[in-house]
């Protein structure tokens, strides 16, 4: 018989967290990356320019009280949770994008392209062995920051959120692996299978929060004593395509609205809502959002040679344009070193 895990809401606490003291005259300032697969070089490269104009090349990591990260950005975040720069998480990207994404051509282009009718599109092999390579053994309760990063398990169908032990509550993913961490939030259907942990099907955090930013937010004003209206976020993008629901798409059926359309309609409404909600709930003007402009023909998750070409350049552009305000916002000052809440006798998490 195969092994049934518990769901992991089963144990979620009923009560309201206990919220845990933040300095009256401190910010609270949060990092968020939306999930984008190679297009994470967008993100990755606005931020090792921030670091390279702005803090002498060290870790735009230390001005952050926590960062959340979905799918590509679970990796960048993560990677600056092990205590490496943007820009060293950046060469991930530029070195081994190839690797994990390799591209094709002539007919073993067109052979893919029908294997991927019936099974996931690239080895997920090569992804783990680099992702080990990145972060070796190293688990969550060793993080430099605090750290939320989505995934799904698809076992019992429900939302799946990594946390840092931040607060006393968080206990259940302290020794979980940085590198299985992310192996999980980027098992993107049908480019990757779905990941068996323990009896738990875990799948790229991309199907719910793409835009993790309210995962963020919502986290900091459940365990911290903080005002709302202290709470500084930067988020970034991995660009969008231009979306509208033209008169063929209106009253068209399943090969119309087929899974790619269907997912990016999904992907976009839930990252305009969920920033709609942190304009709301913080303030526009203490949100601060940086993406690549919409396009009608957008890189694909896996087109690493456009990606590398194009993305870098637009991260440039818009440091130009947005620099000065992002370091006004959240570059003024280094947040305090984390320190992860001590272990508690057994209990859930949320």
């Amino acid at each position: 018989m195969t092994y049934m895990p518990p769901r992991r809401s089963d144990g979620t606490i009923q009560h309201a967290r206990k919220k845990l003291a933040w300095p009256k005259d401190r910010l609270f300032r949060i990092l968020s990356i939306d999930g984008g697969g190679i297009r994470g070089v967008f993100p990755a490269a606005y931020l090792a320019e921030i670091e390279k104009r702005f803090l002498g090349g060290a870790s735009i990591a230390n001005n952050f009280d926590m960062i959340a990260g979905t799918s590509t950005g679970g990796i960048i975040a993560l990677a600056l949770g092990r205590g490496m720069t943007a820009s060293q998480a950046l060469d991930i990207y530029l070195e081994r994008g190839d690797r994990i994404f390799p591209p094709r051509s002539g007919v073993s282009k067109w052979a893919r392209a029908v294997r991927w009718v019936f099974k996931p599109k690239h080895d997920q092999n090569v992804l783990k062995d680099e992702l080990l390579r990145i972060f070796g053994d190293m688990v969550l309760d060793s993080s430099a920051k605090r750290l939320v990063i989505p995934s799904f398990e698809g076992r019992h169908g429900e939302p799946f959120l990594y946390k840092t032990p931040h607060h006393p509550d968080y206990q259940k993913d302290r020794h979980k692996k940085f590198a299985h961490v992310a192996l999980h939030t980027t098992a993107a259907p049908s480019y990757y299978p779905g990941v068996d942990d323990d009896g738990y099907i875990m799948i790229d955090g991309g199907i719910w929060a793409n835009n993790p930013v309210m995962n963020a937010v919502v986290d900091a004003l459940a365990c911290f004593d903080v005002p709302r209206e202290n709470v500084r976020v930067l988020s970034l993008g991995t660009g969008e395509a231009t979306f509208t629901v033209d008169e063929k798409a209106r009253s068209g059926g399943a090969m119309e609205w087929a899974f790619m359309r269907s997912f990016n309609a999904a992907a976009r409404a839930q990252s305009k809502n969920a920033l709609g909600q942190a304009y709301l709930l913080l303030g526009k003007n203490n949100v601060v959002r940086i993406d690549v402009p919409e396009s009608d023909k957008p890189i694909a998750l896996d087109d690493v040679a456009r990606s590398l070409r194009e993305l870098p350049l637009v991260a440039r552009s818009l440091v130009e344009g947005s620099g000065h305000h992002v370091q006004n916002l959240f570059l003024e000052d280094g947040a305090d070193v984390f320190e992860t809440c001590p272990v508690v006798p057994a209990q859930a998490s949320g």
